[in-house]
């Protein structure tokens, strides 16, 4: 089963999100701020982390820039998902391996990264 860890700091949103995707198949786990991933991250890597931009103590675009510090050889992919839509709130991935800005349908988004990462470690 595939492990995603999704970090975000509303609960209504964690809610729906941990729902629709160990419906899905999916193991959850949760951290609330960037500084809490942080702490999960230390723990084990995720197949897949699903990030907020806006948090409190660390926000989504701080934490990506410091796992691109901190591990620079990461496999997983990183899918930003926020309900900000102007350019600046995007543009910082570009530069990120493996960094999705994203506001599509999510188990559709996940599909798509999911299966391709699966194909790569099969083609290894």
């Amino acid at each position: 089963m595939q492990n995603i860890l999704i970090v975000e700091d509303e609960p209504h949103v964690i809610r729906v999100m941990k729902l629709s995707l160990e419906k899905n198949g999916y193991s959850i786990s949760v951290a609330h701020n960037g500084v809490q991933a942080l702490e999960k991250l230390n723990d084990g890597l995720p197949d897949l982390l699903i990030t907020d931009i806006n948090m409190p103590r660390m926000g989504g675009d701080l934490l990506c820039k410091k796992i691109e510090k901190d591990i620079p050889d990461r496999s997983f992919p990183i899918l930003v998902l926020t309900s900000k839509t102007e350019i600046e709130h995007r543009e910082w991935t570009a530069n990120m391996k493996n960094t999705y800005f994203d506001n599509v349908c999510l188990t559709g988004a996940l599909k798509k990264i999911l299966s391709f990462q699966k194909l790569s470690r099969l083609a290894l």
